[in-house]
């Protein structure tokens, strides 16, 4: 990604800088989010919440954390011991990583993953809803056969998504229905980052239920083998392990 796209890592440089702002997300049909995602992302362990704790109590052997923004998850699994791998297609938030101390960090699509070799992963993280780089039901079928081939036989993926259908909003609601007629998910949102001159590309986003997350990795090798959750809450991390 050149500089000049990378609205989401001029976002995080300013905030390292000490700047505090906010994260504005523009969808594809007008809705505009804006968020103090930002504090999340620099957040310290201590600040997380009790059910991702958790799940990072599986973590084992060699680490892939895909879509590792400025390195909260890495940082940590490193400082525990683990040879961890970030990688991001955002420049700057790379670099933010390499200041904080991650050693061993890459500018990388999720679309790049096969130039990884066969049987080296024993765990994939993809925290922060980060199953959603997955992109499609097409694509995250295509996708999570190649992370099959580059972990070990044992191997868990560690995947945070939202159930879209947790919603009483009339703009979600009715994109949902827009997705459909376009045959999408409804949960396949396509959006952009949007930070003061800086506007990024347009990329599918895909949040999904757990029955919908089931349907995908049939097929694909992986099964999920079991759901951590806080009580009535969208958002869920499923632990998947291969069949």
């Amino acid at each position: 990604m050149k500089l000049g796209k990378d609205a989401y890592g001029h976002e995080m440089w300013a905030y390292f800088q000490g700047k505090n702002n906010f994260e504005i997300i523009e969808r594809d049909d007008g809705y505009i989010d804006v968020s103090d995602l930002p504090k999340l992302y620099f957040s310290k362990y201590k600040d997380w919440p009790e059910y991702e704790k958790r799940v990072l109590r599986l973590v084992k052997g060699k680490v892939l954390d895909i879509g590792c923004g400025v390195g909260r998850h890495s940082l940590y699994l490193q400082g525990r011991g683990f040879n961890v791998i970030g990688i991001d297609n955002s420049p700057l938030a790379i670099k933010i990583c390499r200041i904080k101390g991650l050693k061993k960090v890459r500018t990388m699509s999720i679309d790049q993953i096969n130039k990884f070799r066969s049987n080296f992963f024993d765990i994939v993280i993809m925290l922060g809803s980060n199953f959603g780089l997955l992109s499609s039901f097409k694509k995250a079928k295509m996708l999570l056969k190649v992370l099959y081939k580059i972990t070990t036989p044992n191997a868990l993926i560690i995947a945070e998504s939202r159930d879209p259908y947790k919603t009483d909003d009339p703009a979600h609601l009715e994109y949902h229905k827009l997705n459909k007629k376009r045959d999408r998910m409804a949960g396949q949102i396509r959006i952009r980052v949007r930070f003061r001159k800086y506007v990024g590309d347009w990329f599918d986003y895909l949040f999904v239920s757990k029955i919908e997350m089931k349907q995908i990795l049939k097929n694909t090798g992986w099964k999920v083998k079991k759901f951590i959750s806080p009580k009535y809450k969208a958002q869920y991390i499923a632990v998947i392990e291969k069949v």
